[in-house]
């Protein structure tokens, strides 16, 4: 299985409705990307804690119908 880049913009931005998001499909499969996301949510937060963020708002796809993203995220 794989997951649309879109739906990854649309999960996030639900979770951080601020978010500037740009994402990459590393390997044009739908299952490799890149993403930089830009929020004040991150604001005084470790990489550790933005990270677990982002994954959280994916739901459950992490791992399972997204096999790889790489995250730069970015206090506003």
């Amino acid at each position: 299985m794989s997951l649309k880049l879109e739906e990854i913009k649309n999960l996030i931005k639900e979770a951080i409705p601020d978010a500037e998001i740009s994402i990459q499909d590393l390997a044009g499969d739908e299952n490799h990307y890149s993403a930089t996301i830009k929020s004040k949510i991150f604001n005084g937060r470790s990489k550790i804690e933005q990270h677990k963020m982002v994954y959280k708002s994916l739901k459950g796809k992490m791992g399972n119908e997204l096999h790889a993203l790489a995250l730069n995220t970015i206090e506003k």
